[in-house]
Parts: C-alpha cells; structure tokens; sequence
C-alpha cells in the first residue's frame, strides 16, 4: 500500500473513531460510507488485524483498536499542525534569510543600505549577510540569495539581472609616467598587473555612431607581483604606483574623480579604445513555487532598488 493511501486510510479510521459511525465519519470527510467502509477494511487487511468491531447497529473499537487510535491520533495532531506551520511560512513576513554576496561597494555599500532599508520596513524579518569568497552551493548549502558578478553557469536557478557593472582598468600617474604607454591590451603583458582571482582580462574595441558596436574582442593573460581579492587593497597598491589594477568603476570612483587614477589603454582616437566589457550582475535563487513571502518581498525589493540606481 502507498504511504499516501496509508495515511487516508488511517485518517479515515481516525474520524470513524471520533464520530462514533461510519456515516457522521463520511460527513467529515466530505466521502460516501461505503468509499469509509473500504478505507478502513484496507487498513486492517494491511496491519492484519481487526480494529474495530461493527454490527448492524453498534461499533466499538477492539483493545488493538483503542491503542492504535490513540497513537494515530496523536501523530495526526502533530501532522496537522506541521501543515499549519508550512503553509504559514509561505504566508507570514516573518523569519531568516541568508544571503551570501560579493564584496566591496556593491555587497558593503549598496546592498547593506537597501537590507538597512528593508528592515526598517519589515522589522521581523532577520537577514543574515556573508561576504565570504568561496563559490557557495544553494542546494546545498545554507543560504537563500547569493549575489555573483559575472558569466554563469547553467546551474537551474533562477538568475535576476539586477544591473551592469562598468570596468575600468586603472593605474596611477606616475606608474604611467615611469613606464612604456599601453595602446592595446597585449601590451600588458610587459607591465605588473595587480590581480584578484582573475588573472585573464577581457577587452573589446567599439565604433559606430553611439559607439556601442563592438567590433573586435581579445582576452590576455595576466600577472604581477601582487594578488589579493580585495578590492581596496588592490586601489591602494594602484595608488602606491605599484601597477595596473583591473576594478568595478564604482570601487573607485572617488580615486578617478581626483585623479588618483587613471585609465590605463589609451588610444590617439576613440574608434581605437579597447574597453573593458561590462560584467552583469545577479541575484540567484531557488526555483521554487512554494517560495515564502519574506524571500519574495525581499528579492522584488533588492531588484528595484538596483534598477533605480
């Protein structure tokens, strides 16, 4: 017998023993008292033993019946009662959420201040936020949102663009000024690249009337003498004149502004500029229909404040 078909039949005795009669018991059970009738003769030809005793004008429950009754009972509480407690999580703007999320201004700044914000509003929902580096495994793992820049791999989440971020690759002054110009991407390769985890840099060459047509595309390889997946370490080494750095233009967007840094492939025009392309970044989660509230309102919240930066 299937464990479903089980438990109905076992409800069904339930409710027989409750009401007294298989017909107040098929009332319940919005059933007929034959379908009770069979329900309960499934389950005794199942345990292999009589439950209750039925005449043609009383029933009574057999000493096995009683203890079973007893215990089903109890168990059938506590499934309710699970059920409630489920189908109220999906409901109810209360309870923890996880989130893992990249670093610097993006998970330090912008996402901190829109939770800030959020919690203002839902005071009794607790999100938790982790800037740890590892890739973490949502299936596996323990958190509800991850935020991640860049390509991704088909992973059967569900992946909500929240923006683009602009790359720059940058360098101060002085270290310009003391080593041999950069004119195409190949050319750093004579020079020491300040690195996180990616040690391949992409670039491409636009053109056209707006200067959105890419027209040609290069990746190079890397290296330098110093690595760190920090970002304001590698701005302050940039700034030292230490080498060229690769960074999201929101992480240093007061060092360029002041001219701390600089971009470091320059061009005599525009139509022969290399760029770094922009990298997306998303919002991933799990593919679930039966998703709680408090992680719905939270992932619309987090989305439209980043497509209103």
């Amino acid at each position: 017998m299937q464990s479903s078909s089980c438990l109905a039949d076992i409800r069904a005795f339930v409710t027989i023993a409750e009401q007294g009669s298989f017909t107040k018991a098929a009332d319940v059970l919005q059933s007929s008292r034959a379908h009770v009738s069979r329900q309960l003769s499934q389950l005794e030809k199942q345990l292999g033993v009589q439950l209750i005793i039925r005449t043609t004008r009383a029933q009574r429950l057999t000493t096995v019946g009683e203890q079973f009754f007893q215990q089903c009972l109890a168990s059938l509480q506590t499934i309710d009662q699970a059920v409630v407690v489920a189908k109220d999580d999906t409901k109810q703007l209360q309870g923890r959420i996880c989130i893992n999320s990249v670093g610097g201004v993006i998970g330090e700044d912008i996402l901190t201040k829109i939770i800030s914000e959020f919690n203002l509003l839902y005071p009794y929902i607790e999100v938790e936020l982790d800037f740890s580096s590892p890739r973490v495994d949502l299936i596996a793992g323990t958190f509800d949102l991850v935020v991640r820049m860049g390509k991704l791999e088909d992973s059967g989440l569900v992946a909500r663009k929240l923006t683009d971020i602009k790359v720059q690759v940058l360098a101060s002054p002085g270290y310009l000024n003391q080593h041999p110009p950069l004119t195409h991407p190949k050319d750093l390769a004579q020079h020491n690249c300040l690195t996180g985890s990616i040690k391949r840099w992409s670039f491409h060459k636009k053109a056209g009337h707006d200067n959105h047509t890419a027209i040609n595309e290069t990746e190079i390889n890397v290296k330098g003498s110093f690595t760190c997946k920090s970002g304001r370490a590698l701005i302050n080494a940039a700034k030292n004149g230490n080498g060229i750095v690769r960074l999201p233009e929101l992480y240093c967007q007061s060092e360029i502004s002041s001219y701390a840094l600089k971009p470091a492939i320059t061009s005599l025009t525009n139509d022969e500029q290399w760029h770094s392309p922009d990298v997306p970044l998303f919002l991933l989660y799990h593919r679930n229909r039966y998703q709680p509230a408090r992680l719905k309102v939270l992932i619309d919240f987090i989305c439209q404040h980043f497509h209103a930066l």
